[in-house]
């Protein structure tokens, strides 16, 4: 039974979040159990370069974000666990898209168009400040996803554009070549997936400084719950689930029957307090032990590190490698060694070349004509007043009315009568079958 590939690539960027836990990591996880899915999960860190060139930080988030998936249940034996780094063939398919890339498709890239719209509100160069990079992160996209043919690749709605981009990128490679070479991969969204509050209320992300860390230690996780902005209902009065932080946070843990509680606990008129207790519970109970693993593997990152390099071998060997000859046979970087040479020109008998008559025009101003049989001159005419004069002789020996033509001719060094009679033949009899050379 063929299975459907799902590709996932994870942003190495930060520290993992609640948000990045509930809206990401869980929901992939659970998808990968299918039996009939095969799952692919990259570290994006050559995307991560776009915008952060601190090498510690690139290095430290890249272990932490691996770290994560794996405390979180991500079996590198049942799926595949990768980085991008460590798959060259990414980076050179990414050029042969490149060369079908249209750039006029790239300018409306939402990332690109919202730089260039930023520095025209400022009054700067429509390109100040964007580098090559930023503008050709989709082609780097559709490079990790096609490299593998992946049918499917879960994306936030901001990301829709950049999978029609990887559409047409990998149609137009298609056409010019002549072959289904790519799939064309499908945006899968999941409109369930949960977007959780963050301490002031507003979404949870990094740009705000608003998150919980999701291994945070247990102390300093219900130190941050604890200061989840509220409103000042007092204990005792009823208080609405809708537009709570609070409750939102708890019900993406908890499930439905802890959810109905909990909000009848809100209409019978839970104290804050309790209420961010009861939260601080919930989210520990289904974190501890992922913390637990996770504090673990980031005591050991040479386990990680050879974890991440032994998926990449392996896909490499298995999958990228046999694509990316597949590929360069494709548009013709190919072994020289298995050209089909011609014979030179010069090394072929001079007898199996027809000979061929040249006219052309001399410092003198007269039109001459000469019967040529490959590099050997046969005859070389007198001088015509007239381009006219010189092409009736050759048309009359053309057909076969040689008469009194051999007049206007002398004979090339070395070149004997009969050579000259048996080439002349040859060529009328060519001329007569449609094969003759040109003059």
């Amino acid at each position: 039974m063929s299975k459907t590939r799902i590709l996932t690539g994870i942003t190495t960027s930060g520290t993992p979040h609640l948000g990045n836990y509930v809206g990401a990591i869980r929901p992939a996880l659970a998808s990968a159990r299918a039996a009939d899915v095969e799952s692919f999960y990259f570290l994006a860190d050559l995307h991560s370069l776009i915008k952060a060139q601190d090498p510690a930080k690139t290095q430290r988030s890249t272990l932490e974000i691996a770290a994560s998936w794996l405390a979180c249940g991500l079996d590198p034996d049942k799926v595949w666990f990768y980085r991008q780094s460590d798959i060259p063939e990414i980076t050179e398919l990414t050029w042969l898209l490149t060369c079908v890339a249209g750039k006029g498709i790239l300018n409306r890239a939402h990332a690109y168009k919202a730089a260039v719209d930023k520095n025209r509100a400022e009054g700067e160069d429509d390109d100040a400040g964007i580098t090559a990079g930023l503008f050709m992160y989709p082609v780097l996209m559709a490079a990790d996803i096609m490299i593998f043919n992946a049918h499917k690749v879960p994306v936030g709605r901001d990301q829709i554009q950049h999978i029609e981009m990887a559409r047409d990128f990998g149609q137009r490679f298609n056409h010019v070549y002549g072959q289904d070479y790519f799939v064309l991969p499908e945006a899968v969204i999941d409109e369930q997936v949960a977007t959780l509050p963050g301490l002031d209320g507003r979404k949870m992300s990094k740009s705000y400084d608003n998150t919980i860390p999701l291994f945070a230690p247990r102390d300093a996780l219900k130190k941050l719950i604890a200061g989840i902005l509220t409103d000042s209902r007092a204990p005792g009065e009823p208080k609405d689930t809708e537009g709570s932080a609070v409750f939102q946070l708890y019900q993406a843990f908890a499930s439905r029957e802890e959810t109905r509680a909990f909000a009848q606990a809100y209409a019978d008129g839970i104290g804050w307090g309790d209420a961010k207790q009861a939260l601080f519970e919930r989210i520990d109970a289904e974190v501890a032990p992922l913390r637990e693993r996770y504090e673990a593997l980031m005591a050991k990152p040479a386990e990680i590190e050879a974890i991440l390099r032994d998926g990449a071998a392996r896909l490499r060997a298995t999958r990228a490698t046999p694509m990316l000859a597949r590929l360069r046979e494709a548009v013709g970087l190919r072994d020289l060694s298995r050209v089909v040479v011609d014979a030179p020109k010069a090394a072929r008998k001079e007898a199996d070349v027809l000979p061929v008559f040249k006219q052309y025009r001399e410092a003198d101003g007269k039109f001459y004509f000469k019967l040529v049989q490959g590099e050997r001159v046969l005859l070389q005419s007198v001088g015509f007043a007239s381009p006219r004069d010189a092409g009736q002789r050759v048309a009359a020996i053309k057909q076969g009315e040689v008469g009194d033509a051999a007049s206007d001719f002398r004979l090339g060094d070395g070149v004997t009568e009969d050579e000259v009679n048996a080439a002349l033949a040859a060529f009328v009899a060519a001329a007569l079958d449609g094969e003759g050379g040109k003059a």
